[in-house]
């Protein structure tokens, strides 16, 4: 290692300021104190508009980090708040103490450090506190400039190594390698280029996440944020950060950031998500840019589990069918996407069907000998009622019938004013075809949906009505089959 020399003249005159340093950072390491003289200059770089910082090594083993900003006076030691910097929202640096929490660091880690500026020289030792001679305390020594016209401020470093460089470069955004992907009123979303992603704060890392989507670096803070930035910058929260970067990810809109949410959204039923897309409304943003040109519809596992008709007709459609919780699906249902197109879950899908759905009517003469047998008692089943309701025109057969309201499978009956609708179906036994029959005439009569008092009381109207009608006439064989099969013959 070379050895420290000095370039200040021994005639120079020297003062000595005691640093007063009550709270000593013992967990930092080298890296930490190296991290907080880059911190300041790439502060002063963005106060000043000035060149880029320079840090390098020369041919005797001293680390130099060298900004060409305003320079540093011996008074900045003194500050415990830096008003320029709390009114910067930009910058690094907050409070204004942490040079001397670094030089503090350098002389317990046996790192030597002189500072050039053109206000001054500056060294480290140990000197008796002025009044109490039996107290050892660090002070800085400031001496003469050794250049008088040098731009901005330089720190040499004595006794670091390569690896305490590489790792205090390795906390900023600025040598990480991590590209901008989007930019946002709160932040950046960053690329990761490790297994871990990186939190970074005005470009200076302060945690790490082992199952983040993306690296992140925030540029508006919060109160939280605030409060939880400590002294060491190290180990923050995720409770600190969480609601600002959700913040960001929600003012994207970027192709890019968006593709890499959609994937990681599709990856659900896998359980193979990103933290960030366990995030009720990320996921909802992600399905909402996700819907956007896209063939898509969202549903729920057990959905897919009992809609298979659906899950059929989707398929048929050339829909992709992406798996969503169902707190995604609550939050997204009857909502529209970025472009303001309703989004495709289970229920709109179900609407879009229903209304492009088309009837396969068949004729009576189409019925078969035993399907036209049934059909034919209708006179005798509606007799039973008292007739029918003027409401209902007339009673027609499909082949084919839109889907429930409430269920995923298709309606055996439907009152589909001022007709009712049979599925074909329900002409296999006279008594499923006379009970859907009654079904469909209590919804025309009450005018009110299934799972309803009024569509409950006309129903129990109706077999009332047909009841009457059954006690009085079938024999002992019993069965309204038997019963009205014997009407038709009198």
């Amino acid at each position: 290692m070379a050895e420290w020399t000095s370039s200040v003249s021994s005639d120079s005159p020297m003062r000595k300021f005691d640093l007063n340093i009550e709270k000593v950072l013992e967990d930092w390491e080298t890296c930490h104190a190296i991290r907080e003289v880059i911190a300041n200059a790439l502060d002063e770089q963005l106060l000043t508009k000035t060149d880029d910082i320079q840090i390098f090594q020369d041919k005797q083993g001293l680390w130099h980090i060298k900004d060409f900003g305003r320079g540093l006076k011996y008074e900045h030691l003194t500050q415990n708040e830096n008003e320029e910097k709390l009114r910067h929202p930009s910058l690094i640096g907050r409070f204004g103490v942490g040079l001397k929490d670094a030089l503090a660091t350098f002389d317990r880690r046996g790192v030597r450090v002189r500072i050039n500026s053109r206000f001054g020289d500056i060294t480290l030792d140990k000197s008796e506190k002025v009044g109490f001679e039996d107290i050892l305390t660090l002070h800085a020594c400031i001496s003469d400039p050794s250049e008088p016209q040098m731009a901005g401020t330089e720190f040499l470093l004595q006794g670091c190594s390569s690896a305490d460089m590489d790792k205090a470069q390795s906390l900023f955004l600025r040598f990480s390698g991590e590209k901008v992907l989007e930019k946002t009123q709160f932040g950046e979303v960053l690329s990761k280029n490790s297994q871990s992603s990186r939190i970074y704060i005005n470009g200076v890392r302060i945690a790490e996440e082992e199952n983040f989507l993306f690296s992140y670096n925030i540029t508006s803070l919060t109160a939280a944020v605030k409060k939880a930035l400590n002294r060491e910058r190290t180990n923050v929260g995720r409770v600190a950060y969480a609601e600002r970067v959700k913040s960001i990810l929600l003012s994207c809109e970027g192709k890019v950031v968006a593709k890499a949410l959609v994937d990681d959204l599709r990856q659900f039923e896998s359980g193979r998500l990103h933290d960030e897309l366990k995030w009720t409304d990320v996921s909802v943003h992600a399905a909402k840019i996700l819907n956007v040109g896209t063939k898509v519809v969202f549903m729920t596992p057990s959905e897919l589990m009992q809609a298979n008709k659906y899950v059929d007709e989707a398929k048929k459609a050339g829909l992709q069918i992406v798996t969503v919780p169902e707190n995604v699906r609550d939050r997204i249902s009857g909502e529209t996407d970025l472009s303001g197109k309703p989004i495709q879950d289970l229920s709109q899908f179900k609407k879009t069907w229903n209304e492009s759905f088309e009837f396969k009517f068949v004729s009576p003469d189409e019925l078969t000998p035993s399907e036209r047998a049934v059909y034919d008692a209708t006179p005798k089943i509606v007799a039973l009622i008292g007739g029918l309701p003027t409401c209902i025109k007339e009673i027609w057969v499909s082949e084919t019938m839109r889907m429930e309201t409430h269920v995923f499978d298709e309606a055996v009956g439907l009152w589909d004013p001022p007709n009712i609708i049979i599925k074909r179906t329900q002409l296999g036994s006279l008594e499923v075809y006379a009970g859907t029959l009654l079904h469909e005439i209590a919804h025309a009569r009450s005018g009110a949906p299934d799972v309803s008092s009024e569509f409950e009381q006309s129903l129990s109207e109706l077999l009332g009505k047909t009841g009457s009608h059954i006690d009085g006439a079938r024999d002992k064989s019993g069965g309204l089959s038997r019963w009205i099969s014997g009407m038709s013959r009198t």
